[in-house]
C-alpha cells in the first residue's frame, strides 16, 4: 500500500513537472518568438523576405537592412531625441514624484486612499483621450517641436505611476529616524535628502527603469507634438522607412532591433534591481 502511494506521489509530480516545462516552452516561446523572427528578418536578402514558403533561417547573412537603416532616414538623430526626451522626462517624473509621494505618505489627510485611486485611475486612461488638450495647451506655450514639450506631455502620464509606487516605500520609512534627526537640528529638506532618500533608492531606480521604457516607446505623443523632421523620436522615425507603393520588411525590423536591443540589455542587467524594487513597494504597503 505504502509502495502504490509513493509511486502515484511520484508520478502526480512527474505530470505536474511536464505540463509546466509545457506551459513554459509555449509561454516563453510565444513571447520571445517574434522578436528572434524579427532579428533573423533584419539580416535577410529580399530574396529571402518573400520567398514561398518563407525560410527560417537566411540563406545569406546580410548587414545591407542595417545600413540602410542609417542611410536613409537621420536614424543617429532620431536616437539622440528619444534619449534626451526619454532621460528629461524620467528626471522630471521622478523628482516631482519623489515629492508627490512623500507628502502623501507623511500626510494625514481625510479620501487619501480614494485619492491614490483616483490617482491610479489617470494612467488607464488612453493617451488619444488628452492628446487634444495637451496639443492646444503646448502650441499655446510655443513647446511644439522642443524636447520640452513632449517630455512635460509624458510626465503628465507617467507621473501617477511614479507617485503610486513611491508612496509605499516612503510609507516604508518609519517616522522616528526624521524625528530623531531632526532633534539633532536636521531641516525637513536635509532629512528627506539625507536620510529618507538614500532608504528609497530601490524604489527610485525602479520607477526610473519604468518610466523611461515607457517615454522610450511613446508614438502618439511623439507623432503629434514633435512633427518637424529634426526633433522625431525613434518610434516616429521607424514609419517613414515604408512608401506608398513599397514595404522594406528587412529595413525596418533591422531598425525595430536597433530601437529594441539597448532596452533588452538594460533589462537584462538590471532585472534583479527591478524587480526586488517592485516586490519592495509591493510588500511594504
Amino acid at each position: 500500500m505504502m509502495k502504490k502511494n509513493t509511486k502515484s506521489i511520484k508520478l502526480k509530480k512527474y505530470i505536474k513537472g511536464v505540463l509546466f516545462a509545457l506551459f513554459f516552452i509555449f509561454f516563453v516561446g510565444g513571447i520571445i518568438f517574434p522578436f528572434i523572427w524579427q532579428f533573423l528578418n533584419s539580416f535577410k536578402n529580399q530574396k529571402d523576405l518573400f520567398s514561398i514558403p518563407p525560410t527560417f533561417w537566411p540563406s545569406e547573412w546580410t548587414l545591407q537592412n542595417y545600413i540602410d537603416v542609417f542611410e536613409r532616414q537621420p536614424f543617429l538623430l532620431y536616437l539622440k531625441n528619444s534619449t534626451v526626451i526619454s532621460l528629461v522626462s524620467t528626471a522630471l517624473s521622478v523628482s516631482i514624484g519623489c515629492l508627490a509621494s512623500y507628502a502623501v505618505s507623511r500626510t494625514d489627510i481625510k479620501g487619501k486612499k480614494v485619492f491614490m485611486l483616483v490617482l491610479l485611475s489617470i494612467t488607464l486612461l488612453p493617451p488619444i483621450t488628452i492628446i487634444n488638450p495637451i496639443y492646444k495647451m503646448m502650441k499655446n506655450l510655443r513647446l511644439l517641436n522642443t524636447y520640452w514639450g513632449l517630455a512635460l506631455a509624458i510626465t503628465t502620464t507617467q507621473l501617477p505611476m511614479a507617485v503610486w509606487f513611491l508612496s509605499t516605500f516612503f510609507k516604508s520609512v518609519p517616522n522616528t529616524l526624521e524625528e530623531s534627526a531632526m532633534i539633532d537640528g536636521a531641516s525637513i529638506f536635509k532629512c528627506f535628502y539625507k536620510i529618507i532618500m538614500p532608504l528609497v533608492a530601490p524604489g527610485l531606480f525602479t520607477v526610473s527603469i519604468l518610466v523611461f521604457i515607457t517615454a522610450w516607446n511613446q508614438y502618439l505623443f511623439a507623432q503629434v507634438l514633435n512633427p518637424l523632421k529634426i526633433r522625431r523620436t525613434v518610434t516616429v522615425g521607424i514609419t517613414l522607412y515604408q512608401t506608398d507603393y513599397t514595404v522594406p520588411w528587412g529595413t525596418m525590423c533591422a531598425a525595430s532591433i536597433v530601437i529594441t536591443v539597448p532596452l533588452i540589455i538594460v533589462v537584462l542587467l538590471l532585472q534583479r534591481k527591478i524587480i526586488s524594487g517592485i516586490l519592495d513597494g509591493g510588500v511594504k504597503e
